[in-house]
């Protein structure tokens, strides 16, 4: 090997740590601009920016002064959209121990931390306990795994949702809308490229 190469070798950049390859941007609120950084994670699949623009145009006040659910939450960026916007109080359910870890460092970071719960958890062991009633709940599974339709009716279950409360799903768009159960009025339905999102509301 010449001199030249060892040099090169020597002097090449380092690959950039797995927490800092991708980011997401928050769309508005206080922390509008901010970005969170995203862990390198074959399975976490941030919500697009244009997604988050349309939903929380949906959205609109409903969100200001809300209790929120952010169920499969990865980087939580729906979540952490929601406290930027003046939700009351974002509980993030997520599975992944590192991805919480990285949650919870940017929850501080934010200075939002006050305002939030962080559960290392199972969605659907989650909602098998006791929850007061969410006024916004944001479902984002991942792709694949058909389980939409188990954690709506579960959520459907024991009052999960405060009557008037709104339900975003985000799935395949081949998938479609999951069928509502009793008392759920679907909103919205919206596809942008290989996702389909939807927006349904608990009318009792």
């Amino acid at each position: 090997m010449n001199f030249t190469r060892i040099i090169a070798l020597v002097t090449k950049p380092k690959s950039p740590p797995r927490a800092a390859r991708h980011s997401v941007r928050i769309i508005g609120g206080v922390w509008r601009g901010r970005r969170i950084p995203v862990l390198d994670q074959a399975d976490l699949r941030p919500t697009p920016d244009r997604v988050r623009e349309t939903l929380f145009n949906w959205l609109r006040s409903a969100v200001g002064g809300a209790r929120c659910l952010d169920l499969y939450a990865g980087s939580g960026a729906l979540g952490l959209e929601a406290l930027s916007r003046g939700a009351r109080e974002t509980v993030f359910v997520e599975r992944s121990a590192p991805a919480v870890a990285n949650l919870r460092i940017q929850l501080e970071r934010l200075r939002g931390a006050d305002r939030a719960q962080v559960h290392c958890r199972d969605a659907e062991a989650f909602l098998r306990e006791p929850v007061a009633p969410f006024d916004v709940v944001f479902l984002d599974p991942p792709f694949g795994q058909n389980v939409l339709a188990r954690i709506v009716a579960l959520l459907a279950a024991d009052e999960r949702i405060a009557p008037g409360g709104l339900i975003y799903m985000e799935s395949e768009r081949t998938a479609g809308i999951p069928a509502m159960p009793p008392g759920w009025q679907p909103l919205r339905s919206k596809f942008a490229g290989e996702v389909g999102y939807h927006l349904a509301r608990k009318e009792r």
